[in-house]
């Protein structure tokens, strides 16, 4: 290490990972380290991670990113949740939301006021109770004071990063065009010293950044960090994805269509749709899934399908030696939940807060990689939950799903709440009670009690307390515009054109 002070960080790839991580730490690490970034115009990107999670408004905030601007760039659209189709059985959906349902008790969250109220008759569907959720199916959304309505943002991954470049050069980041041909490591140490070019170019660092997706060209195949496998939980491992015309307003919400070996996503942008097709290989081969995804489309399609292979799971060591894997290079999770993006972003602000000065801290390594490796483990329980909690048995991979032993942390979690209706978020997990309440609803867990302290309240309260809420929520909603209306006026392509 140069001068034993940590004084050069080298991003190998770009992309969405690459420019993310390049963006947050010139802007927050400023001249106190250099950074480089190599990458090859010539080596595409996967690109698929379109749909996001509110935490990305967060992360753009704290870089001091005007949201119009980045929305107009990118081609954004707000997004309240996900749709999901067919995944408790066919003909059916249900929806996940960015917001609150009802009201909590410190006691005792909603669904436990909700599920005595609809013992009683004096409850509507539990949908109609959460702002968000309304709002996404009436097709309406604005910003309201107080940040009131949690949202994301549906985006084009592509020119996310793009606009993440400008802004990370633009804050001092240096760019260098070139395939990499050998990670040198270092012959006492065994860290990675430099990247060599096919041009022959050196690019020496401190700490290296590996953003070079399945390839894992640092992580892997330099210092061969390991990998868990996750796809006798998650099964799926092709997709494919293609992008079509827009034929009808955007909507806030991204779907999730279940078939019989996998599920098929859309994703509304303002210029075009982002649509594609997870799927198992063991019982459904390329072809048929192309066939499967190309009549289940809308819109002309503008692009190639673009067919991916992909195994789930995570490094336990995604920070090994003077290296740190960030984004795909360090594991991969179906983009059921849009949680792709977000793993990059907690992956790089967790690398800022844990920058080393001097000598890399092995109790830093050890702490990023449990935190790490925590979050997507809590991201996989999460997935796992749609797969296992349904009642498909009509086809080999629904049966297959239904028959799988699941971890003990998600076991515990569906019996808790089929028995009792609650739900524990445990150390910072990504997906809060509510989230947990909507989706385990969703696919059919149904509890059979409820918290006693909702007999507390006499039934003309507890229909008042139903009432009130449902109609707070209708109200906003009738006063909201349309969301595509609201996203021309806002950030749109022609408001752009003709400013």
């Amino acid at each position: 290490m140069s001068e034993n002070r940590l004084r050069r960080v080298v991003i190998a790839g770009g992309g969405t990972a690459g420019w993310m991580a390049a963006a947050a730490i010139a802007r927050t690490m400023g001249r106190a380290v250099g950074l480089t970034l190599v990458e090859s115009d010539a080596i595409g990107t996967i690109g698929v991670g379109e749909s996001t999670i509110p935490p990305l408004v967060n992360y753009n905030r704290l870089l001091g990113i005007n949201e119009a601007d980045f929305m107009r760039a990118t081609q954004a659209t707000f997004k309240l949740g996900i749709l999901f189709d067919n995944w408790k059985e066919p003909g059916h959906r249900y929806f996940h939301s960015f917001g609150i349902t009802g009201k909590d008790h410190w006691s005792a969250g909603f669904q436990h006021f909700w599920l005595a109220a609809r013992e009683k008759g004096l409850a509507a569907s539990y949908d109609d109770y959460c702002l968000e959720l309304v709002a996404a199916l009436k097709g309406k959304f604005a910003h309201l004071p107080d940040d009131r309505m949690n949202y994301a943002y549906q985006l084009d991954s592509g020119l996310y990063a793009k606009f993440l470049r400008t802004m990370a050069e633009g804050d001092g980041a240096k760019r260098v065009e070139g395939k990499i041909a050998q990670v040198e490591l270092d012959g006492e140490t065994g860290d990675i010293a430099a990247l060599v070019l096919e041009s022959g170019e050196r690019v020496e660092g401190d700490l290296f950044i590996d953003c070079t997706g399945f390839r894992a060209v640092l992580i892997e195949q330099a210092l061969h960090a390991g990998f868990d496998d996750w796809t006798h939980w998650l099964p799926c491992d092709s997709a494919i994805a293609i992008q079509t015309a827009s034929v009808a307003p955007a909507v806030p919400y991204t779907r999730a269509m279940a078939h019989d070996a996998g599920w098929q996503w859309r994703i509304p942008l303002q210029h075009r749709v982002g649509n594609g097709i997870v799927y198992c290989s063991r019982y459904l081969d390329h072809d048929t899934a192309l066939e499967r995804l190309l009549g289940n489309i809308e819109g002309e399609t503008l692009v190639p399908p673009n067919k991916l292979r992909f195994v789930t799971g995570a490094r336990r060591k995604q920070w090994h030696r003077n290296c740190v894997a960030i984004g795909l290079s360090g594991g991969f999770m179906e983009p059921l939940e849009s949680t792709s993006i977000h793993l990059i972003q907690r992956a790089v602000l967790r690398l800022i807060r844990m920058m080393p000065l001097r000598e890399i801290s092995q109790r830093d390594v050890a702490e990023f990689n449990d935190q790490q490796f925590q979050d997507m483990e809590q991201i996989r329980d999460f997935l796992i939950l749609h797969y296992k909690a349904t009642d498909r048995r009509d086809s080999p991979f629904w049966r297959h799903c239904e028959s799988m032993a699941i971890p003990d942390t998600l076991a515990q979690k569906m019996e808790l709440f089929r028995e009792t209706g609650r739900v524990f978020r445990r150390n910072d997990e990504l997906f809060a009670e509510n989230s947990w309440v909507q989706v385990m609803m969703g696919q059919g867990i149904e509890p059979r009690a409820w918290h006693p302290i909702a007999e507390k309240l006499r039934d003309e309260e507890l229909a008042k307390l139903m009432t009130t809420i449902a109609e707070n929520v209708s109200r906003t909603v009738d006063g909201l515009p349309a969301h595509a209306d609201y996203v021309a006026q806002y950030c749109g392509i022609a408001r752009a054109a003709a400013a």
